[in-house]
């Protein structure tokens, strides 16, 4: 294994679908794949009523640019199913765990590439093996998404050229040849894997067959997207990555797309002139909103792990902080799910505001 690299997994990762729901304390979760992150708001809008009918009326997101649904029947009503594959979110049965792509947010030129590498993927029944977390990424010449932990990247510099990118290390790449060779990368990683509990590229050896050719190439990342407005589009921010229906009633008649980011937020194609309404409805459009830096896992009561009420406490603590201070994360337990890729705080099993006031240093100030 790579350097600092310890794997202490038991088995295959577990990540939910549709098809293979994950059973939590509150009941089953669905995971939908989104690659690229690009989708329309009236499918939020049904993945929504999916959950407001059958289990909890929210719409989470992922640090995957995925969708999830969550509090459902065990096992899914027929009628479950039926809605959500009327999506077109499962394009293949047999993949929908291995379609998982993200891209650079304010590139839409990339999403063709991304379509191609989506159909490319699902068209190669050896890559259905593919673990729920091993992840693509296809970016522009300014690197945004490999601040995430990436498995294998295409990042183009011109049109017609860029570099396959590995753990640091790279080879130049012609954009007509980014797919192929991004597969490539993933078949051999399948191949040469020591077994099912290996789920990413940093999992192995640094003398892997994967990494043959490569050779060491730094990149300087563009930072994550940060809530506010980007020229005519608006970065909004999602409270606890969670949608809920006063936000997509708010962009209805603001756009028909939107744009999924990792950071729990939404690119609004020329939304910045709509910021005001957005605030309105929930979404967080400043940077210096607390929300901005205020994050948790699910918690209970939905989680078995925790008695921790983590994001009922969150939503009480926001009032309560202000603009600056550290990055804050509140979880349940030391599994510290969904904790940001960037420099943060852990609150761990808080059961009081004040837990999490006090790790902020707000009760000191």
């Amino acid at each position: 294994m790579l350097p600092g690299v310890t794997c202490t997994r038991l088995g295959a990762d577990r990540c939910p679908g549709l098809l293979k729901p994950f059973v939590a304390q509150d009941g089953a979760i669905i995971r939908l794949r989104v690659p690229g992150g690009r989708v329309r708001v009236s499918t939020l809008a049904d993945l929504l009523a999916i959950g407001a009918d059958h289990g909890a009326p929210l719409l989470s997101v992922t640090s995957r640019t995925n969708l999830q649904v969550r509090g459902l029947p065990d096992p899914l009503p027929e009628d479950v199913m039926v809605r959500a594959e009327a999506t077109g979110l499962l394009p293949s049965p047999s993949h929908e765990r291995a379609r998982n792509i993200l891209a650079a947010p304010l590139a839409p030129d990339l999403q063709p590439l991304v379509a191609e590498l989506d159909a490319a993927l699902c068209a190669d029944p050896f890559l259905a093996d593919l673990p729920g977390r091993f992840l693509f990424a296809v970016t522009d010449a300014t690197g945004a998404v490999l601040t995430e932990p990436v498995d294998a990247a295409y990042q183009a510099l011109t049109p017609t050229s860029g570099v396959i990118r590995l753990e640091g290390l790279g080879m130049p790449c012609a954009r007509d040849d980014a797919v192929a060779h991004l597969l490539d990368r993933a078949r051999l990683f399948l191949t040469h894997r020591e077994g099912p509990r290996v789920w990413n590229i940093r999992d192995l050896p640094a003398d892997s067959p994967v990494f043959a050719g490569l050779e060491p190439m730094p990149v300087d990342p563009a930072p994550p997207l940060t809530p506010g407005p980007v020229g005519g589009n608006l970065v909004a921010g999602i409270p606890l990555a969670t949608l809920r229906a006063t936000h997509l009633s708010a962009l209805v008649g603001i756009t028909d797309d939107v744009v999924i980011t990792p950071w729990r937020s939404l690119v609004v194609p020329s939304g910045a002139e709509f910021a005001a309404d957005l605030e309105e409805a929930g979404f967080t459009v400043t940077a210096s909103d607390p929300w901005a830096r205020l994050s948790a896992c699910t918690g209970a009561p939905w989680c078995a792990r925790t008695s921790s009420p983590t994001m009922d406490l969150a939503l009480e603590s926001a009032a309560r902080l202000g603009p600056d201070g550290p990055r804050l994360h509140v979880v349940g337990c030391e599994r510290a799910c969904g904790a940001p890729t960037l420099d943060h705080v852990l609150v761990v099993d808080p059961h009081s505001v004040d837990d999490i006031l006090s790790a902020d240093g707000a009760l000191d100030r």
